[in-house]
């Protein structure tokens, strides 16, 4: 082969080369272009009098509605053998739809309920969680019945009463859109699923979730109760455990029954007797960077949360959610800066509208407590900082919170039950 026959076969397979990528990037603008079409035929993009293509535009998505929006109870359903547990399944009666939620958010809602004392209804603000994953036609959520304290003097919970024995099917109840700052992770970690009692329900939001849109990520249930009769949606708990070979079920009784001795497990699902402490989940864990998502009584966090950081846990993978008030002390917490908490000086508090000025000491609790003992009428509901219902404007100064609140107040305001203040501060109340 001559030196110019060479040239020409390099010439020539420069040239295919060019060829082939220049098809290649005719073919997708080609692709391009047939998409471009099929979608003005279908509307998503129209073309202006200048014949220049514009995106046109699409009705929103369902978006979080600002105050009170009503909802009518379409079902209503008893979760467990002692019928202390009911879902309300609940549809708006505006007919729009409802925006998605994060699982393991929960509603608020504002009830009229008749007080002991026979005086009018008064509005009662209270917080449940949702207990299934985003449906686009209706919420859910699982109520336990709250007795009396036995020899106590205590009333029965008045709204987990109240939603019991005088909301049914027809009713219609005032809710706030879904919030709160406890919700799985979107991601496709490893989750540990930890519940005690009643705190079952965000995990059955969170675990439906993850079973319908992430259904190969891994779950470990841990689900404690006193005994058989306190399980809440146990058939369908076993279900998805036994048809998910990635979802491990795992009951813990603490005070067992005869009859929780010889319970069947099924596949995917294990029974203990005992609490959920570390020692069981250290013996029954795989060794991975799990999230662990806790929710239950003030007692099994305060008791988990800190033995989860002794066993080598990062803080940023340990998420609870506790009943009412709670105070679970954290490593990080007890690391931060001394300069982000409240003062240990008595300071000044000033309630515009009462023309009041109090002096605070660390000794007299929260704002809404300290508000409250000095003849102050606040709104509160939950006082743990998820309903939002004492959010104040602070004209003045700065409060430093407790713990970190679920229900984000507007700027400028803070909520009450949840803070103190750090320096002298002004509030609208």
């Amino acid at each position: 082969m001559t030196s110019f026959q060479l040239v020409v076969w390099i010439a020539g397979g420069v040239l295919l080369q060019v060829a082939i990528y220049l098809g290649i990037g005719f073919l997708r603008h080609w692709q391009d272009y047939l998409d471009l079409r099929t979608s003005v035929v279908e509307g998503d993009v129209v073309e202006d009098g200048a014949g220049i293509v514009r995106t046109a535009v699409h009705p929103a998505a369902p978006v979080a509605w600002p105050g009170w929006r009503d909802f009518q109870v379409v079902d209503k359903r008893f979760e467990d053998a002692s019928q202390q547990v009911c879902s309300f399944y609940l549809k708006p009666q505006d007919g729009l739809a409802l925006p998605p939620f994060l699982p393991g958010q929960f509603l608020t809602f504002q009830l009229d309920i008749a007080s002991l004392s026979g005086a009018a209804p008064a509005p009662v603000v209270r917080c449940y969680s949702l207990s299934d994953s985003p449906q686009s036609a209706t919420y859910r959520i699982s109520i336990k019945r709250v007795p009396a304290p036995g020899g106590s003097g205590y009333a029965p919970g008045r709204s987990s009463n109240y939603f019991h024995d005088h909301v049914g099917l027809g009713s219609v109840v005032r809710v706030r859109a879904p919030s709160g700052h406890f919700h799985i992770d979107l991601g496709d970690a490893p989750v540990v699923l930890i519940a005690g009692g009643i705190g079952i329900t965000p995990m059955l939001s969170m675990l439906n979730w993850c079973v319908t849109s992430q259904p190969k990520r891994e779950i470990w249930l841990f689900y404690g109760v006193r005994d058989g009769s306190e399980l809440v949606m146990w058939p369908h708990l076993q279900a998805l455990a036994a048809a998910h070979a990635n979802v491990h079920l795992h009951v813990c009784f603490s005070q067992s029954r005869a009859g929780d001795t010889a319970m069947p497990a099924g596949i995917g699902t294990h029974i203990h007797h005992g609490r959920v402490d570390v020692a069981l989940l250290r013996t029954v864990l795989p060794l991975k960077h799990f999230h662990f998502y806790l929710c239950g009584p003030t007692p099994m966090l305060q008791s988990l949360v800190p033995a989860l950081e002794d066993w080598g846990v990062a803080d940023s993978h340990i998420h609870y959610e506790a009943f009412g008030p709670a105070s679970i002390p954290r490593k990080a917490s007890q690391r931060a800066s001394l300069s982000t908490s409240a003062s240990t000086e008595a300071i000044v508090v000033s309630f515009s509208k009462s023309a009041r000025q109090v002096a605070w000491t660390p000794g007299s609790g929260n704002l809404l407590d300290f508000a409250e003992a000095h003849g102050i009428a606040v709104n509160s509901g939950c006082r743990a900082g998820s309903c939002g219902s004492c959010q104040t404007v602070i004209r003045a100064g700065e409060v430093v919170y407790n713990q970190t609140p679920d229900c984000d107040p507007e700027a400028g305001s803070c909520l009450l039950c949840v803070t103190q203040p750090k320096t002298n501060v002004t509030l609208e109340i």
